[in-house]
């Protein structure tokens, strides 16, 4: 097997304990019998092969900045949320449920780019296309070169990763900050350093005041390390990387009073709880999803996985699997499918709602078991030909990312700056409908902008007791406050879209209403079939 061994190699046993104990490890703890590959000499076909690798991640960098979509509800409540002053994010934080450091950069970026569609969505993919290289590393460290490229072309035409690489959240970040945790540790673990466990810390922090679910992956990893320091060889680098890790923790000290409260009163209440057939959702969701070339391109992603655990080239042509499995496997096993099984287990038991972009902080690790499937194509033909077949369905599965609209909020803004009238009353129901429709509206179009059911501000979401304050309303007196503040001359707009948790059937119920009253009523945007976000506008003129 072709490796990227380093000069601080680990004897035998210690790589043994290490695999073992799901820590990271590098190619030359494998097998060297087990994993032939088969030399290639330089032709013409291996120089052509080299040149479409470039092109490919070329591409693959270029697709991660030209979504054509506005934003949907999540981007634009974390632009709404960046751009207020410090003091105010913290606390429109603590009422959305987030943790705040994508925020401050996404609030100091904004004040360099702007608050545009294309520059608030850039520095996402800055970070998307800062992991190429990182996860070229990994994957050689784990198996050498050839596993190296696969890692970093599956990487590059991600449907997964480039969806979030166009978006304006913080899953692109999560992704680097997990394979600089994972390069670190895997350092740290071989010859200490003072600015390497100083590297960890920072990132563990980073880590969990960029997202929560990071404390599923912190779990694992203290797990395993804790394993490691109670026996066998290395007990004292473990130990050196516990208290790294336990210094990076002490960074969200500060934060922790916030995230009391919201873990107390935001919860979850727009999605579902998990259940164990996420953990099977989540592989074909990182390959882009049930439809045609996402699930072939999943299939082939569950075929690798098997073989990174149990395939051993015996040659060119055959295959041989052994139950033993692979050592080199386990520690991206522990920290891809123990943290999701951990996360999926966690939300089973609190009924706290299970997205598939959560698991940002473990797609790397998937991933990079899939590339290492790879490393059992000992073939240079087969291993290009699977590594050609992947890229391109990855590309074809990021097709509709590129071109697709996430939003109808744009059909609707259009319709309102064209028609609507200085005092003319909009409603948004659900209030979650409010910040996409807004932020494509002129701040000084006389508009009045009221959200169900609490009549707020359509920027923002509040998270708090949601559920509740839902359940609680009723459409009877929102709908005659409507009527009442629109008065005999003004229209009343509703951006409204059926289906959302915690409201029942109430949109449609308060459309009924005010149909009753004011019988006038056109459906001038009709909810949309394409876009995942799908809101409509009806038009109630006056009387």
């Amino acid at each position: 097997m072709q490796s990227g061994q380093r000069g601080d190699t680990a004897p035998r046993a210690e790589a043994e304990a290490r695999a073992v104990d799901g820590l990271p490890t590098s190619a030359d703890t494998e097998e060297p019998a087990a994993d032939r590959v088969i030399p290639e000499p330089e032709t013409t076909s291996v120089t052509r092969w080299r040149v479409a690798v470039g092109l490919a991640i070329a591409v693959g960098v270029v697709v991660r900045f030209t979504a054509r979509s506005h934003l949907w509800l999540d981007e634009t409540l974390s632009v709404n949320i960046g751009r207020l002053p410090l003091g105010d994010l913290f606390e429109a934080l603590r009422h959305d449920g987030a943790p705040p450091f994508y925020y401050l950069v996404l609030h100091g970026w904004m004040d360099l780019v702007g608050s545009g569609t294309i520059a608030v969505r850039s520095l996402s993919g800055i970070f998307a296309v800062a992991a190429l290289p990182l996860m070229w590393v990994a994957g050689r460290r784990i198996g050498g070169t050839r596993m190296g490229l696969a890692a970093v072309l599956l990487l590059a035409a991600s449907p997964f990763a480039v969806r979030y690489a166009t978006e304006a959240r913080m899953y692109s970040l999560v992704v680097l900050l997990a394979l600089v945790a994972w390069l670190t540790l895997d350092d740290l673990l071989r010859r200490f350093s003072w600015w390497r466990a100083g590297v960890l810390a920072l990132t563990t922090g980073v880590l969990l005041l960029t997202q929560y679910w990071s404390f599923y992956l912190l779990a694992v990893t203290v797990a395993t390390l804790g394993r490691r320091a109670r026996r066998g060889p290395g007990k004292g680098e473990a130990l050196r990387a516990l208290a790294a890790v336990g210094a990076g923790c002490a960074l969200f000290l500060p934060w922790l009073p916030s995230f009391v409260y919201q873990v107390r009163n935001t919860g979850t209440p727009w999605g579902a709880a998990p259940t164990l057939r996420s953990v099977f959702d989540t592989v074909f969701q990182f390959a882009g999803g049930f439809w045609d070339p996402g699930f072939v391109l999943g299939l082939m992603f569950c075929g690798l996985i098997v073989l990174a655990l149990f395939g051993h080239p015996m040659d060119g042509h055959r295959i041989e699997l052994d139950l033993r499995t692979r050592r080199a496997a386990w520690p991206l096993i522990v920290a891809g499918f123990g943290t999701l099984l951990l996360a999926v287990a966690a939300g089973m038991v609190t009924r706290s709602a299970f997205a598939v972009r959560y698991a940002s902080i473990l797609f790397p690790f998937v991933l990079l078991l899939v590339a290492l499937g790879t490393s059992a194509l000992a073939h240079p033909k087969v291993f290009r030909t699977v590594a050609a077949v992947g890229v391109v369905l990855g590309f074809t599965a990021t097709f509709p990312n590129v071109i697709g609209e996430r939003t109808n909020a744009a059909r609707v803004a259009r319709t309102l700056r064209a028609q609507g009238r200085p005092g003319d009353i909009v409603t948004y129901c659900p209030d979650q409908l409010g910040p996409p429709v807004t932020r494509l509206l002129p701040a000084d179009n006389g508009l009045i902008h009221l959200t169900f059911p609490s009549a707020g501000s359509p920027e923002l979401v509040d998270w708090v007791g949601y559920a509740e304050r839902n359940k609680a309303s009723q459409t009877g007196p929102f709908s005659q406050m409507l009527l009442e503040r629109a008065g005999p001359e003004h229209t009343i707009w509703v951006v409204w879209a059926p289906g959302y948790r915690t409201l029942g059937t109430k949109c449609e119920l308060l459309v009924d209403r005010l149909t009753k009253v004011r019988p006038d009523m056109e459906r001038v945007v009709k909810l949309s079939k394409k876009a995942f976000e799908k809101p409509g506008l009806v038009r109630f003129r006056p009387r």
